[in-house]
């Protein structure tokens, strides 16, 4: 087969930033040709109608870095990554005409902007074979043993019928060798313009762990929390804590950015389990997967409903935006010390534990009554770990317009310092004494 005659595959990598358990590439047939490209959509890093930028300072360079990684990673592979900023649409059918690409794979993703992003990508390229992939969830979307149509609207009900007959798909393994990419794009000039400025420095050395946005990095997290200090193993009693790396597993940046496949994610569980034994907490590394698959199918089922105030319910209370309010509590002044040193970890590490999320959380929606989706949209900002049904399928959750089977979750700041910080450890460290 001569080189104009092989098949040529443009590989849009978006969430997957990685080369293990990525059906991308895992799908290339034999002899064909790889473009593997990624796009900094603009879109993504502009400012938000709060006035704060929708991809904030901490998870920027986290994904800056997951992209350069990927480039290395495919290198070492044969091949090679187009960087580019702009519109994906207009990008990708520049690309497919200028190499005569006749084939687009990429990965589904669930929620308004990317599904929009999609469809004007399809649009764009109307004579392209164009083959998209699940694979941001643990469970495949086709596997769960009901239709979409028919998911719970609650969780337990779904979690204990998943569990029933969970059926979770296999890692894909690593292609050994890519082919090259195509002569006209050897010498492709990288773009990162979209990014802007990108800020290194902005580390603290009260968080909890310095996270990289490498898939190495993600694969070296994994392997210490199961096999290096076997954390897993006490998991389901450590994971409401708040200071240090391993009181819980840190893995969601980088499931956030697919530079952790969840699958792999359970493939090295299963191993853990069958060299050192099962437990409580290894099942509830589990039982938090499940939530996250959960969040994502609850955006499936639902669209852009998981964006709206009233939410899935299509109920509850049209709050007027509480401007000062929401200032107090994004900058941490509340007066309400607790709230102020989880808002402080968040806003100068961009990490914030999942106890303190939903503490943050109900302060500002049931205490300073104000719109959560204003602080839906700071988290969507400030967190490193950011995914949009986890986010936004939470905060409707805690706002009593989503998936809660309560009508009011209201926390009691005191009573949670009493349950999870009695000494006062964690408000010191972030407020001092």
């Amino acid at each position: 087969m001569t080189d104009r005659a092989k098949k040529r595959i443009l590989l849009w990598f978006r969430n997957d930033l990685r080369v293990h358990d990525n059906a991308l590439l895992a799908s290339l047939p034999a002899g064909a040709e790889a473009i593997p490209v990624y796009i900094f959509n603009p879109v993504q890093y502009r400012k938000t109608t709060y006035g704060f930028p929708k991809t904030g300072a901490f998870r920027k360079p986290f994904i800056e870095q997951g992209v350069t990684a990927l480039k290395e990673n495919l290198k070492k592979m044969g091949s090679s990554l187009i960087i580019q900023s702009g519109n994906p649409a207009e990008i990708l059918s520049n690309i497919a005409g200028r190499t005569n690409a006749d084939t687009l794979f990429f990965t589904k993703e669930h929620t308004a902007e990317e599904l929009l992003e999609e469809d004007q990508v399809r649009k764009a390229l109307p004579g392209l074979h164009i083959q998209s992939f699940e694979q941001r969830s643990l469970i495949h979307p086709s596997d769960l043993p009901f239709m979409l149509s028919q998911l719970p609207d609650v969780f337990t009900p779904f979690r204990k019928e998943a569990e029933k007959n969970l059926k979770i798909r296999q890692p894909l393994p690593v292609p050994y060798i890519l082919p090259p990419l195509p002569a006209e794009l050897q010498n492709y000039p990288d773009d990162y313009s979209a990014l802007g400025e990108v800020e290194y420095s902005m580390t603290d050395d009260r968080g909890v762990m310095t996270f990289h946005g490498s898939e190495e990095a993600g694969l070296k997290r994994l392997n210490r929390y199961f096999f290096e200090t076997k954390a897993i193993a006490t998991y389901k009693k450590t994971r409401n804590g708040l200071l240090g790396a391993d009181y819980s597993s840190k893995f969601s940046p980088w499931l956030a950015t697919g530079a952790l496949s969840p699958r792999l994610i359970y493939s090295e569980l299963k191993r853990f389990e069958q060299e050192h034994g099962a437990n409580e907490s290894t099942y509830w590394l589990l039982f938090e997967l499940l939530w996250r698959d959960y969040f994502r199918f609850v955006a499936m089922k639902y669209g852009s409903l998981i964006f709206q105030r009233q939410g899935i319910r299509g109920s509850g209370a049209n709050l007027n935006i509480n401007r000062k309010a929401f200032d107090l509590w994004a900058g941490a002044k509340t007066g309400e010390p607790f709230i102020d040193a989880n808002m402080t970890e968040l806003n100068t590490t961009g990490f914030m534990s999942n106890r303190g999320r939903q503490n943050a959380a109900s302060y500002l929606i049931n205490n300073l009554k104000g719109d959560w989706l204003a602080g839906a949209a700071y988290f969507e900002s400030m967190l490193i770990d950011y995914d949009p049904c986890s986010n936004w399928g939470n905060w409707m959750y805690l706002a009593g317009v989503g998936n809660d089977p309560r009508e009011n979750r209201v926390f009691n700041t005191a009573r949670q310092v009493s349950m999870y910080d009695p000494q006062g450890k964690y408000i010191s460290h972030w407020l001092g004494d």
